[in-house]
């Protein structure tokens, strides 16, 4: 029971945000609104390996313009503690905002990823010559001048991060 009011309220929540987030212009304006600096937090894999990595040890940096539109590249030690790099456009969308400096949000970015090689070249699809196409949803908050985002990589983990914006 209480599952199932969960799951409605959410589909609630997600539906009247939707309707009331105006829809993205295109083409996206050149123009900057906000940077974001960001690092990780926490990392776990859901069926953990003996040579998993959990420390991604990320720095990555987004540009963000008026109209919720990302720009972002990130350089992290992927799960088997090689050298990766994540370069990525992408869109957020405000789901709730109970003040003007508080935003609970939805973001998906895609783009490519690079740095998946010798023995784990396969453990990402389509990866040729080290570097494959990604598609990475989150659910972030916004607080002030800080972020956080829980993002969800694949099947095989998540990945809390936060930043601050400027």
């Amino acid at each position: 029971m209480r599952r199932g009011l969960a799951a409605f309220a959410t589909l609630v929540l997600l539906s009247s945000a939707a309707v009331a987030a105006p829809m993205p212009s295109w083409p996206p304006r050149l123009a900057l609104d906000h940077a974001l600096l960001q690092t990780s937090l926490f990392t776990r894999h859901f069926d953990p390996e003996p040579d998993h990595n959990d420390h991604q040890q990320l720095i990555g940096l987004e540009l963000h313009n008026p109209q919720r539109w990302l720009l972002g590249g990130a350089r992290f030690l992927n799960s088997f503690d090689q050298e990766a790099f994540y370069l990525y456009a992408g869109r957020e969308f405000p789901l709730w905002a109970p003040r003007d400096d508080v935003t609970l949000r939805a973001k998906l970015t895609a783009g490519l990823l690079h740095g998946y090689r010798g023995e784990y070249r396969d453990n990402i699809p389509f990866n040729r010559h080290g570097t494959a196409p990604a598609a990475l949803p989150s659910v972030g908050l916004r607080w002030g001048r800080f972020e956080t985002d829980l993002i969800v990589f694949g099947t095989a983990g998540a990945m809390v991060i936060g930043g601050i914006r400027f």
